[in-house]
């Protein structure tokens, strides 16, 4: 195993860490530097970085990460979007796929709750005309058990109707 110089290190990370992300073994063929040792510099170089050396760098970022992500490089133009995906080891697809989701979600939330309103005053309606019904049933009851009393007196005043 030879020593390699700081430059050749230097291009070697850069071709294969975003955007570029080129394969290792495709880049130890092209290179004639050991697979071994370019994962070993890939493996230092994320970790210096304060990254996993997970083959998908931003599986584990939170949403709220992957927000501030998209709030920090909303003003950025495309090479300034490169350098900041260099940094931080993403691509700079993942963060338009990320903007893209934060801007679908506020429309999903604004369309929900228009939705969500529509379901309530349905609701509110349908409740109002339960309440309806039940009064309507309950005057028609409270009338029956009346009906009920003064037929239950009118017998015990007058005696049955069927006796003769």
């Amino acid at each position: 195993m030879g020593s390699y110089s700081a430059e050749r290190k230097e291009a070697a990370l850069r071709r294969m860490l975003p955007p570029e992300n080129l394969h290792i073994p495709v880049l130890a063929k092209e290179t004639g530097i050991p697979e071994a040792t370019l994962y070993k510099w890939r493996k230092r170089a994320l970790e210096q970085a304060g990254l996993s050396s997970d083959h998908e760098p931003s599986s584990s970022w939170s949403a709220a990460d992957k927000f501030s992500v998209v709030v920090e490089t909303a003003s950025l133009n495309e090479h300034e979007l490169g350098e900041y995906c260099r940094r931080k080891g993403l691509y700079a697809e993942q963060v338009s796929q990320w903007r893209e989701k934060c801007l679908q979600a506020n429309a999903s939330s604004s369309a929900e709750l228009k939705e969500s309103r529509q379901r309530e005053r349905e609701a509110q309606g349908h409740i109002r005309e339960l309440q309806r019904e039940l009064k309507r049933k309950e005057k028609a009851l409270a009338e029956t058990a009346a009906l009920l009393v003064l037929r239950k007196k009118a017998q015990a005043i007058w005696g049955e109707s069927g006796d003769e």
